[in-house]
C-alpha cells in the first residue's frame, strides 16, 4: 500500500502535476480511494495476522488463510484495482478513474447471475420424473437418470444389485 502511494505520489509530480490541487476533481476522487484500500488493506492484515494472548504470550488464533475464495478474493481484487487506478491516474491522468467501474459491474454481474435472474426469469431445476409400471410417478435425480439409461443400454458400469444385496453391502 505504502509503495502504490507513494508511487501514485511521485508520479502525479511528475506528470500530472495539476492533479494535486484540491480544487481539481481528480484529486478528489484520489483522497476518496483511499478509504478502501486503507479499510481493506488494513483488514486483511489483521485477519491474516496470528494472535497472541497478551498476558501468557500463547498464541490465541494462527490467523486465516487468505488464499480462500470468495469475499477475500474480492478484498484483495478492490485493493489492487484501486493501486492499478491511483497509480494509473498519476501516469496516465484521470481517465483511468472509469477503471474503477469495474467494482460495481462485476457485483452487479455477481447479483444478477445469483439473485436476480432466477428470481425473475424462474429458473426451473426441478427433478426428472419418471412412470414406473404400476402409474406412479418416481422422482429422479439427473444421476440417476443417467445411470437408469446406462442400465437400459446394458452398460457394464452399471451393476444391478437386488435390494437386499444392496442393503448387505452397505452395512459393510
Amino acid at each position: 500500500m505504502l509503495i502504490a502511494t507513494v508511487l501514485s505520489l511521485f508520479c502525479r509530480v511528475l506528470f500530472q502535476q495539476g492533479s494535486l490541487s484540491p480544487k481539481k476533481f481528480s484529486f478528489w476522487i484520489y483522497v476518496l480511494s483511499l478509504v478502501p484500500s486503507i479499510f481493506l488493506s488494513r483488514y486483511l492484515e489483521r485477519i491474516g495476522s496470528p494472535r497472541h494472548d497478551p498476558t501468557t504470550g500463547t498464541l490465541i488464533s494462527s490467523g486465516e488463510d487468505l488464499s480462500h475464495a470468495g469475499i477475500l478474493e474480492w478484498c484483495f481484487d478492490v485493493v489492487y484495482i484501486t493501486w492499478a487506478c491511483q497509480v494509473g491516474s498519476g501516469l496516465l491522468g484521470p481517465w483511468v478513474w472509469w477503471l474503477y467501474l469495474v467494482i460495481p459491474g462485476y457485483a452487479v454481474y455477481k447479483l444478477w447471475g445469483k439473485v436476480i435472474s432466477p428470481f425473475v426469469l424462474g429458473r426451473s431445476s426441478a427433478p426428472v420424473t419418471q412412470a414406473d409400471d404400476t402409474g406412479k410417478k418416481e422422482t429422479l435425480s439427473k444421476r440417476q437418470e443417467k445411470l437408469r439409461k446406462r442400465s437400459e443400454r446394458g452398460d457394464p458400469r452399471v451393476q444391478q444389485l437386488s435390494p437386499s444385496l444392496a442393503y448387505a453391502n452397505f452395512r459393510g
